[in-house]
């Protein structure tokens, strides 16, 4: 994880919903319903749960994402996460333990939003 210091944090027994932007880094230990964009850190807390499309520099998990994931540097899943959904990432970390459930991409870099993917012949 980047040494990012953290700027927001929502603890355990908030729950949001919404749009959240930032820089640096923000954790979540709570429950989040919504969207995620940063460039920055965001840091999942075991008691967080997390729903929605998040878009973020790093992601680091340690509770239960549901959503749509795509991290532009890297993912780290410790060992008590739960990600169900479709992640993109170029650069993944799972330790024993985790679980995921969906789609994973992963590539040098990530494609460019509304870029047209390559289709493959059957």
């Amino acid at each position: 994880m980047a040494r990012d210091e953290i700027n927001a944090f929502l603890g355990v027994g908030t729950a949001y919903q919404g749009k959240l932007n930032f820089q640096g880094a923000v954790r979540i230990d709570g429950s989040f319903q919504g969207e995620v964009t940063s460039e920055g850190t965001l840091v999942i807390g075991q008691e967080a749960s997390v729903e929605g499309h998040i878009l973020v520099g790093q992601l680091v998990i340690s509770g239960r994402v549901n959503g749509e994931v795509r991290a532009k540097e890297r993912v780290v899943l410790h060992k008590t996460a739960c990600l169900v959904g479709t992640l993109e990432t170029p650069s993944l970390m799972v330790e024993e333990g985790a679980i995921i459930e969906g789609k994973i991409t992963m590539g040098g870099q990530l494609a460019v939003e509304g870029a047209e993917q390559p289709k493959l012949e059957a």
